[in-house]
C-alpha cells in the first residue's frame, strides 16, 4: 500500500505534528537532490539541522524498479548501530515513522561535500579511501562477531531487490557469454551470511568535510551478507570514475585510492579472491543495468563494458592492483 509522500509545502506541518521541531521555531526547507530511492529534505531551524527521508515505492530510474519501502526501518537500524560504532562517521538517528516509511537524521556540517562529486571534479586524496578500508573492516570484523547484532538484518529481499536483481541478474539476462560466471558470483552473495553489510558504500553515499573527515550515509540495503559485496560496491565506482579520467595523475589517485581502500581493510580482516570479478561485474553494472552512470561517454562506456566482460570471462584470478593496471593498457 502506498503512502502519502512529504514535500517541502507539507514537511512542516509534519514535524510539529510529530514533535520534531516546535511550533514556534523558524524553519526552513530545502530538497536535496542525487538519489533515486527517497525524497529527501533538509530541515533547518536555529537549532537543528536536520535530513528527512522518506522511502519511495518505485525507484526514479529509466527500468522499472520496485522496491519494499520497509528499507526505511532497516535504515533507521542500521543507523543506529552504525552510529554506535562510528559516531564520528554515521549522524544520529533522531526520528523514525515505520507506517510512513519516514526517518530523521542529524545533517552532516555543513560545508561537507559529496565524495562522488570531488572525485568527478579532479579532487581525489587516496587517504580517505584508506579511513574507508579501516572503518568498512571494523564494521564487519563487528558483525560476524556479535550475532545478536545479526538478527534485524537477516530479511534480505531487500538486497535482491535493490541489488543482486537490477546489478546481477539484469546485466546476466543481456549477456549470455558471460551468464555462468555472473551465476557463480550470485551464488557466492546468496550463500554467505557471514556479517552485517551495508549494501551501497558508494561515493555518493559518502561526504568529506574541509579537514577530510568522511561521514558515511544511507544505509536502507543494510543485510547479513558476504563483505565482498561492499568492497566490490565502492571500488566499482572507482574504477567506472578511472575509464572517464583523462588525465594521467587523476587516473593513478583513483588507482591509488581503490588499492589504499583495499590494504587498509586487509590490516583487519582477509579479502575474498572474486573480489575483482565481482567489482568487474558491479561496473558493468553501472552501464548495463537499472541504475547506469551519466558521466561516462559512448566511446568510455564501450572501453569498460569490453575490459570488464573479459575480465568476467577469464578464469584467473586478479587481484585490485592488477585490475586497474589492466584497464590503464
Amino acid at each position: 500500500m502506498s503512502v502519502e509522500l512529504l514535500d517541502e509545502t507539507t514537511v512542516i506541518d509534519y514535524l510539529i505534528s510529530k514533535g520534531v521541531i516546535g511550533s514556534n521555531e523558524l524553519a526552513e526547507v530545502e530538497v536535496l537532490t542525487g538519489g533515486v530511492s527517497n525524497v529527501v529534505l533538509a530541515i533547518t531551524t536555529p537549532n537543528k539541522k536536520l535530513v528527512l527521508k522518506q522511502a519511495l515505492a518505485e525507484l526514479k530510474v529509466s527500468e522499472k524498479w520496485e522496491a519494499d519501502q520497509r528499507r526505511a526501518i532497516v535504515e533507521a537500524n542500521a543507523i543506529e548501530l552504525f552510529h554506535q560504532l562510528s559516531p564520528a562517521q554515521v549522524p544520529k538517528l533522531v526520528f523514525l515513522d515505520s507506517e510512513r516509511f519516514i526517518l530523521i537524521l542529524e545533517r552532516v556540517p555543513v560545508g561537507s561535500t559529496v565524495w562522488k562529486s570531488d572525485l568527478l571534479a579532479g579532487v581525489i586524496n587516496p587517504d580517505i579511501g584508506a579511513k574507508l578500508g579501516k572503518t568498512l573492516a571494523t564494521w564487519h570484523n563487528f558483525g560476524e562477531n556479535n550475532p545478536e547484532a545479526k538478527i534485524k538484518f537477516m530479511e534480505d529481499s531487500l538486497f535482491e531487490q535493490l541489488r543482486i536483481d537490477p546489478f546481477y541478474r539484469f546485466v546476466a539476462v543481456k549477456n549470455p557469454q558471460i551468464e555462468v560466471a555472473i551465476r557463480k558470483l550470485i551464488n557466492e552473495l546468496e550463500g554467505d551470511k557471514t556479517t552485517i553489510v551495508h549494501g551501497d558504500f558508494s561515493p555518493k553515499n559518502i561526504m568529506a568535510s574541509m579537514n577530510d573527515d568522511i561521514y558515511i550515509l544511507d544505509f536502507e540495503v543494510t543485510h547479513v551478507g558476504n563483505p565482498v559485496f561492499d568492497l566490490a560496491f565502492l571500488i566499482a565506482h572507482l574504477l567506472c570514475k578511472f575509464f572517464r579520467a583523462e588525465e594521467r595523475l587523476q587516473a593513478k589517485l583513483l588507482a591509488n585510492t581503490a588499492t589504499t581502500f583495499v590494504r587498509e581493510y586487509k590490516k583487519l580482516r582477509p579479502i575474498d579472491q572474486s573480489l575483482a570479478k565481482h567489482t568487474a561485474l558491479i561496473a558493468l553494472a553501472r552501464v548495463e543495468g537499472k541504475s547506469t552512470v551519466n558521466y561516462l561517454s559512448n566511446e568510455q562506456q564501450r572501453k569498460l563494458q569490453s575490459f570488464t566482460k573479459s575480465i568476467l570471462a577469464s578464469s584467473n584470478s586478479t587481484t585490485v592492483e592488477e585490475l586497474f593496471e589492466m584497464s590503464a593498457k
